[in-house]
Formats: structure tokens, C-alpha cells, sequence
């Protein structure tokens, strides 16, 4: 028995954030409800990077020898030309050239969601095909109003759901507040086929556009990312017209990007939307938190989001741990406690992506081609 046997928590979002957050919250003994607005939890998108504090996490929950054998590999990135001639190139630590590999653990979401799911062993209520509405706190904790109209009051509510947060939206107010567009928009498609030889990435680049392609055990992951100055209206379910925004920003570019832009017209994109950060002054606010993406988005640039929302599902639990349970304490000791790291992410991001990832030079293509990315 526990100090939060009877404590009640709602998670928004059946996320890498939100299973993680429901792990750990049933470890101190709360019985836990998820909400998640698609029909099952979502294990499409790009591989998952789990390095420093998410490492550690995920060593905790006894997942890392699992997922282990299943890890990607990158060996090499080259850097395109327009021929398709090799501008410059990086053996990573995978490789017999590079440095010693790191301990990071780089998994694909369709593995990572299921080992999430299987390690909860507290009571969890899992609610599919629905969203929180409304919530309103009083003293006998937070009341959330679902899409069918239940009503249920929660001792602790967690917002887990991206970038675009309902619960953030509901509670902290409207995203436009705390998102920082940093005027480049990005997707994401996964291929059930190899385009490439084993563990290699290349990227090709003119001024304030990448096409990014990489190896995935056979699988091939694409990216079509470009600077806009202006914000691009556009329906975030919409994929069709999302498809159509990436194939006119990169139509008659050169390298594989015709080859490209059609294999990507036959799948659907898993991803696709603007480069933004959030920035918030608090994750909290009475009864009610944010994890992950929903809390402090670093952007894809980053690489770390999934990290950071295995550290934040910790940090959150261990704050509770160490505070009894009470919000008042912890929720102020989880933001103190990970801001810093999540702060760094943040500013490193931003460098990443201007100055190696979508340089708006051809000096700048020049200089990252003969220097390489800094993992």
C-alpha cells in the first residue's frame, strides 16, 4: 500500500508522454484513465531517439533490454549534390570508423507504444475516440467534462496530447500564447521499402530546403523540410492538402526529390505541420500538468521529443513521490526540476535546424557538408 492508493489521475493523450506518465503514476498507486482521441494509440511516425534522463527511465521500467535488439542503426550520413555525387560525409559511432557508440537507444514508435503499454501493471482505464471538453477545479479536486458529456473528478490531470494540447489549450490558454513559429515546415513519411543501402541517411539541400532520407531496417523514412517566411494556412487532418503544400515547395528540384515526391504521393504522410516551439512560464496550474510536447515542444529538429517526454513522465512521478502526492509541492518541484534540461534542448534545437540541418546559404550548405552534423 501506497500514501496515493486512492488518488485518482487523467491523462489526455496516449502518447509516448501519456503511457509513460500512466506508468509511473501506477507505480505510486494512482488509478489511472488515459483519453485519446483516435480509435487505438498511435505507433505511426519517425523512429524515437531515448538518450540521457529517457535512457535512465526506460532502463527503470525494465524496457531497455527489450527494445535493445530491436535498435536502428545509422552508420553514415552523406551529403548530396544534384548529381547524386557525395558532397561530404560522417561515420557515425555504429560504424567501424567512428567514435565509440553512444548509449542512446534510437527505436521505432511501433515497438516502443506496445512496451509501453505492456510494462502498466496499476489500474488503467483506457478511454479511445474521446477528448476532455472542459475541466474545472474545486476542492475536492478537477472535474473533466469528456466529448460525450461524462463527467468524472480527478485528484491530478496530466495534458499529453502534442503540440496541439486541448488541455492546454483548456486550461493555459489558447496555443498562439506560448507557440514560437520558427518559419519552417516539415514532413514525415515512412516507405515499406529500401531506397537506400543499410544504415545510411543522405540529405540533399538548396538554400532553405532539405530532402532527408533514411535507412530503417529495410524500411525507408522521408523528410521534406523548407523555410517559409509566412505562416501557411492549412487543416492539420487534412494530409491530401498537406501532400500538395510539400510536392509544390520542392517540385523541379533536382537529386531523387521527382523519385521522391512520388513515392511519398502513393503513402500517407504520417506527419506533416510547422516548425514551433513551446514556450511556457509554468507546466502547471493547480491540479494540472503538462507532459511532453504539449508542455515544451522542441521541434523534430531537436530529435529528442520522444526523450523528452520519457524524462518529463519521470520527473513528474518522482516529484509526486517525493512531495506525498501533493500538487501544491510537486507540480512546482517538476518544473524546477526539468526545465533546465528541457531549456537546452530547446536552445539547441533552434541552431540545429538554421545552421546544419536547413542552412539558407549555399556558403552555409558548404560549410555544414565539410563539418558535419554535431549528434
Amino acid at each position: 500500500m501506497t500514501p496515493h492508493q486512492t488518488k485518482t489521475a487523467l491523462v489526455s493523450g496516449a502518447s509516448i508522454a501519456g503511457l509513460a506518465t500512466a506508468y509511473w503514476l501506477t507505480e505510486l498507486g494512482y488509478r489511472v484513465t488515459v483519453v485519446e482521441l483516435a480509435a487505438a494509440p498511435r505507433t505511426s511516425g519517425g523512429a524515437v531517439n531515448v538518450g540521457g534522463p529517457a535512457l535512465a527511465s526506460l532502463q527503470r521500467m525494465g524496457l531497455y533490454e527489450q527494445l535493445q535488439p530491436h535498435a536502428l542503426h545509422l552508420d553514415t550520413w552523406e551529403f548530396k549534390n544534384a548529381d547524386d555525387t557525395t558532397a561530404g560525409s560522417m561515420t557515425l559511432g555504429d560504424g567501424p570508423e567512428g567514435p565509440p557508440a553512444a548509449e542512446d537507444l534510437e527505436i521505432e514508435r511501433h515497438l516502443l507504444i506496445p512496451a509501453l503499454l505492456g510494462a502498466i501493471r496499476g489500474e488503467v482505464e483506457y478511454r479511445f475516440g474521446t477528448r476532455i471538453t472542459a475541466l474545472h477545479e474545486a476542492a475536492a479536486g478537477v472535474t473533466a467534462t469528456l466529448a460525450d458529456g461524462t463527467q468524472r473528478t480527478f485528484d491530478l490531470v496530466v495534458g499529453c496530447d502534442g503540440v496541439h494540447s486541448g488541455v492546454r489549450n483548456l486550461w493555459f490558454g489558447h496555443e498562439a500564447e506560448y507557440a514560437r513559429f520558427l518559419h519552417y515546415y516539415f514532413s514525415l513519411t515512412s516507405l515499406d521499402k529500401a531506397l537506400l543501402p543499410p544504415a545510411t541517411a543522405q540529405l540533399y539541400n538548396v538554400p532553405g530546403k532539405v530532402v532527408m532520407v533514411m535507412d530503417q531496417n529495410g524500411k525507408t523514412d522521408v523528410a521534406f523540410c523548407f523555410y517559409s517566411e509566412q505562416e501557411i494556412a492549412y487543416d492539420y487532418r487534412d494530409t491530401a492538402q498537406q501532400a500538395a503544400i510539400v510536392a509544390k515547395q520542392f517540385a523541379g528540384e533536382s537529386w531523387r526529390t521527382a523519385e521522391l515526391l512520388a513515392e511519398v504521393a502513393q503513402q500517407q504522410t504520417a506527419y506533416f505541420d510547422k516548425f514551433s516551439q513551446i514556450r511556457m512560464p509554468a507546466w502547471f496550474k493547480g491540479r494540472v500538468a503538462l507532459v511532453g510536447d504539449a508542455a515544451h515542444c522542441a521541434t523534430a529538429a531537436a530529435g529528442q521529443g520522444g526523450s523528452l517526454a520519457l524524462a518529463g513522465a519521470a520527473a513528474l512521478a518522482e516529484a509526486l513521490r517525493q512531495h506525498n502526492g501533493d500538487p501544491a509541492l510537486a507540480l512546482p518541484a517538476y518544473d524546477h526540476a526539468l526545465r533546465p534540461y528541457v531549456e537546452e534542448v530547446q536552445d539547441m534545437a533552434l541552431v540545429m535546424l538554421s545552421e546544419y540541418l536547413v542552412p539558407q546559404t549555399e556558403e552555409g550548405i558548404r560549410r555544414r557538408n565539410e563539418v558535419g552534423i554535431p549528434f
